[in-house]
């Protein structure tokens, strides 16, 4: 077993309203009326009333080729991660040298060395200690990398591990793209990271009171590829994303959720915290009403959506780290962590206090 000791979150200081960058995007794209129009909806239709972006929002006209957009991605990814790691340690009082592995979690650029590897030169962690880089879990990856840490931790019960998932959606932006997947994306995604920090049940810092994680779940939808994922061009990171994404959760995620449960004798009707992706309004409607969930159950989700937009891997660790800092959940409640992604799939972790 694994307790969950803190979690922090870390985002770029540029921060613009959605009608700011609204109109931004309409001046990138002037001349093409008919679809400024659609890109005022799907504006209008994400719910996000603002989002933290890597750099300052005029300079991404300046960025061309996937080449200049991943050297500002690696350069904002490492501030960013030493920022929400230094954070997350203070926090639980402990130093770089007291972990023992750190899983790293992104799908918004690629570095060799993986971002992990270039924080150790900027952070005096342990130089035996234990790096996982993980790519292309998407939004999944954060709740992916809990459940990871967890089965890491159940056979290294003294250690102390560290999550981190960093993700800059912005500079994924396809300046030339009109489709509706990339006028989507450019309403709902925003740039941030985060950060857990877990220890084994023998660790001096598990304590009772603390979320443990008691089980996780991955699940593979079969023949859903065409969902979401990127397409890799010299452009950059093209967005695929299928307006079935809802339909699809709607339909196929209560079957395997029931049965993940009910391993540990439980129902939906017995999660007491539901920390949960912020897909997207029809994404959070369609788990809703898949679920059958009380009307208040994902006000931190929805809340998470309108000020930061999708964080992609981040935002479901954003969810938890807004939990835990506004919930005080008694003895006994239940959580469950919830994200989907690529593939198409979804990663459930059950959590108890």
């Amino acid at each position: 077993m694994s307790y969950i000791v803190s979690t922090a979150t870390a985002f770029p200081p540029h921060y613009y309203q959605q009608e700011e960058i609204l109109a931004w995007l309409s001046d990138l794209w002037s001349g093409q009326e008919s679809r400024i129009a659609r890109l005022e909806q799907f504006h209008r239709n994400a719910m996000v009333s603002g989002r933290h972006l890597a750099l300052p929002i005029d300079k991404y006209a300046d960025l061309r080729g996937f080449g200049e957009k991943n050297d500002a991605w690696i350069e904002a990814a490492l501030d960013l991660g030493e920022k929400v790691i230094c954070k997350l340690l203070d926090a639980a009082g402990l130093t770089s040298g007291d972990i023992q592995q750190l899983l790293f979690t992104t799908v918004t650029g690629i570095a060799v060395p993986s971002i992990d590897a270039r924080l150790m030169n900027r952070i005096p962690f342990s130089t035996t200690l234990k790096r996982v880089p993980l790519f292309g879990l998407g939004c999944m990856g954060g709740a992916a990398g809990i459940a990871r840490q967890a089965d890491y931790l159940h056979g290294h019960q003294q250690d102390a591990a560290v999550l981190l998932s960093i993700e800059l959606c912005s500079l994924t932006l396809q300046h030339d793209d009109l489709t509706a997947a990339n006028m989507v994306s450019s309403s709902l995604f925003g740039d941030g990271a985060a950060a857990v920090l877990m220890v084994g049940d023998e660790h001096p810092l598990a304590r009772e009171g603390m979320a443990r994680v008691i089980d996780s779940q991955s699940v593979f939808f079969p023949r859903t590829e065409y969902i979401m994922g990127w397409e890799v061009r010299d452009s950059g990171l093209k967005m695929l994303l299928s307006s079935d994404v809802a339909e699809i959760v709607q339909n196929n995620l209560l079957p395997p959720m029931e049965a993940f449960l009910a391993r540990h004798g439980l129902q939906v009707s017995n999660v007491d915290h539901w920390i949960v992706h912020p897909g997207g309004p029809r994404v959070i409607e369609a788990m809703e009403q898949a679920l059958a969930l009380r009307p208040d159950a994902l006000d931190i989700t929805r809340n998470s959506l309108r000020t930061v937009g999708n964080l992609s891997s981040a935002s479901v660790l954003s969810v938890l780290d807004e939990t835990l800092r506004t919930c005080q959940p008694p003895a006994g409640s239940n959580g469950l962590i919830l994200a989907m992604g690529p593939a198409f799939s979804a990663e459930m972790v059950l959590v108890r206090w």
